[in-house]
């Protein structure tokens, strides 16, 4: 009977409901440099620190990335080109950002990044796909 309980105990606590995001990114200018992406899953931490962070190669036009075994829930993305390969994004003298990036549901914010509730993305058990544009 322990060994029934704890295949059953395991079977609840094993990430079951781990799902992946697809993400779509249009609007890309050149095959130069990386999309990165950041995922982020509360108000608290958007758009500072993700749970998770992906780099894949720059292709001209449109990139999609996959982001495995998220537990299902609320999510907001951070999306940009670093055209140049530095790892970060890059600003000019004003802190405006000078790469190409964008937010989940191609959210804007005024005077910096948008709220996590405008960009925020449901992420079911099954799974999602999720599109954005990059400016």
């Amino acid at each position: 009977m322990s060994r029934l309980m704890f295949a059953l105990l395991f079977a609840v606590a094993a990430p079951a409901f781990a799902a992946n995001l697809t993400v779509n990114v249009d609007g890309v200018s050149n095959a130069d440099g990386q999309i990165m992406i950041a995922v982020f899953n509360s108000a608290d931490t958007f758009p500072v620190k993700p749970v998770r962070a992906l780099a894949v190669p720059a292709q001209s036009g449109k990139v999609q990335l996959v982001v495995p075994d998220l537990p299902a829930g609320d999510y907001a993305l951070a999306v940009y080109h670093d055209a140049n390969g530095n790892g970060k994004l890059d600003r000019n003298l004003v802190g405006m950002p000078i790469e190409d990036y964008a937010f989940s549901n191609n959210a804007m914010g005024k005077r910096g990044a948008p709220g996590f509730d405008d960009a925020r993305i449901a992420l079911p058990a099954g799974g999602a796909t999720v599109s954005v544009n990059l400016r």
